[in-house]
């Protein structure tokens, strides 16, 4: 036993006489008081006049608040069952993402998301996104004049792209890689350079242009898709040869002919000599105005009724009855094919066009091949006989200076391609008949894109090759200004490109329906 410390010595045993222990802690010495009962209070019950019971004046705080019973299963007034019971899916919290663009006074985009459902503070996300913007900025300094909004919308986009793919604690990495990303990118002259675009879009782009690139088009492969005769006769297409001598008035100088610009009479002359004409360059279309149907041209947005015109120039003539495009050139076909491997059976034709005394007549001419590679671009010199009116370097992309170096005429230029292609090659182009009518060629073996991508207005209404080449590829042609225009080579590529998608696209969808179906 251990021993008694004495620390109660100074209490009294609660026993008293009684206590039967033989070492006791508490004192037994009669001079220390014994301790006092605890009495507790009791509430009492007080009866007022006109009053029933009352509660209790004076009341004990009790220990413990009583714990609110909740409903049990299948208890009476329970109006849904105890949480524990009740079954719940996985949480899934939605992504932030931003909506519209809202500017800052810095000229930054704002996110515009909700707080509650952004894994990463709002302000991290609007400094990275600051941060991305000013990049942006640097990146598109020669295209943002032609392109203001480019660098808010990209940032917004890139920022969107990096969320997507981090967490908390890998965003703000993921930021800082693609600024380093951003600072590598060689800076862009057009909206159509490979350095435009979020990361996102570029591997995107490059992932669908090496699907195109590697696919090589020949003859067997695009067999199927060669249009009927019929078909080409009735979008246009000259498919014999016009009665009568070929070439016998080769120019119209000093004649009387309709303009095709203001359709006015007027009498065809050369450029140095040519009255002035006043005319719309664009095409008119309908547009909405005030929620009115209004009909603009694309050139200056005025409405078709103002007969007023917004550009200048000389007075220019369009012909296209065959007979009259026989008279100025002769037409003739494709030599026939031969065991010639030289030949190609597949290439993609785009020429370029300037007004003449002997109407609208080729000045460049464009090929490349089932892969893409260049195999043929000259400019054309104009015949003896023939002037150029005008250059109508806008959409040619012709210029005096470039076309003074020209050398050879188009009966040369057409002896060159039949070393090149035959009678059994198959043509690629967009709008392909005019093409070959100015370039006076009889042929069958035709793709025509316009025709693989229909109007939705139906014939004879055709849709852009731009349009087609934005919708379709995702990329940008015929960018350049005025001064600048097409560029054929840039054309032809972009129909077999687009002829390449078809096939890895529409074609494919139709002979997978039909293997499901059977």
């Amino acid at each position: 036993m251990f021993s008694n410390l004495g620390l109660f010595k100074g209490l009294a045993c609660p026993d008293h006489g009684s206590c039967s222990r033989s070492h006791c802690l508490f004192s037994h010495s009669p001079n220390i008081p014994q301790p006092r009962a605890l009495i507790l209070p009791v509430p009492s019950l007080s009866l007022e006049k006109g009053k029933g019971l009352e509660k209790p004046k004076s009341s004990v705080v009790p220990a413990k608040r009583p714990a609110i019973a909740s409903p049990t299963k299948g208890s009476p007034g329970s109006a849904e069952p105890p949480r524990k019971t009740q079954k719940v899916g996985p949480i899934q919290r939605p992504l932030a993402v931003s909506s519209a663009i809202q500017r800052a006074e810095s000229g930054a985009p704002i996110l515009r998301v909700n707080a509650a459902q952004s894994q990463v503070p709002i302000p991290v996300r609007q400094t990275m996104l600051q941060t991305l913007y000013n990049h942006f900025l640097v990146l598109y300094d020669h295209i943002l004049p032609a392109y203001p909004t480019l660098a808010s919308e990209h940032a917004l986009k890139q920022e969107d792209e990096v969320y997507k793919k981090s967490i908390k604690l890998t965003y703000r990495n993921a930021v800082i890689q693609c600024v380093a990303t951003l600072k590598r990118r060689p800076l862009p002259t057009s909206i159509n350079h490979p350095s435009v675009g979020t990361e996102g879009e570029i591997a995107a782009r490059a992932e669908a242009q090496n699907a195109l690139t590697s696919l090589q088009l020949s003859g067997d492969l695009l067999e199927a898709l060669i249009h009927p005769v019929s078909m080409l006769q009735d979008w246009g297409y000259f498919v014999d040869i016009p009665p009568g001598e070929g070439g016998s008035k080769p120019s119209m100088e000093g004649k009387i002919a309709k303009c095709d610009r203001c359709v006015q009479y007027f009498i065809v002359k050369r450029m140095e000599e040519a009255d002035n004409c006043i005319y719309h360059w664009g095409k008119p279309q309908v547009t909405r105005v005030g929620g009115e149907k209004t009909r603009i041209y694309t050139c200056c947005s005025r409405p078709v009724a103002d007969s007023e015109g917004c550009s200048h120039g000389p007075h220019v003539f369009y012909e296209s009855a065959p007979d009259d495009l026989h008279s100025r050139h002769a037409f003739s076909r494709l030599l026939p094919s031969n065991v010639d491997n030289t030949m190609h059976d597949v290439v993609a034709l785009d020429c370029e066009m300037v007004y003449t005394t002997g109407g609208m007549r080729v000045a460049r001419v464009s090929l490349v091949d089932g892969s893409g590679k260049e195999i043929f671009d000259q400019l054309v010199r104009l015949d003896d006989d023939v002037h150029v009116i005008d250059y109508n370097t806008r959409f040619s992309g012709i210029t005096p200076e470039n076309h003074a170096t020209a050398v050879l005429t188009l009966a040369s230029i057409r002896t060159t391609l039949d070393s090149l292609i035959n009678s059994n090659t198959i043509l690629i182009g967009h709008a392909l008949d005019n093409d070959l009518k100015t370039l006076r060629i009889i042929h069958h073996r035709c793709i025509d894109t316009a025709l693989l991508f229909p109007h939705r207005a139906g014939p004879p209404y055709r849709r852009s090759l731009k349009d087609l080449v934005r919708e379709k590829l995702g990329r940008m042609i015929q960018t350049g200004d005025a001064s600048e225009g097409h560029s054929s080579i840039e054309d032809a590529s972009a129909t077999l490109d687009l002829v390449r998608w078809y096939i890895l696209n529409k074609q494919k969808s139709a002979v997978q329906s039909g293997f499901g179906m059977t």
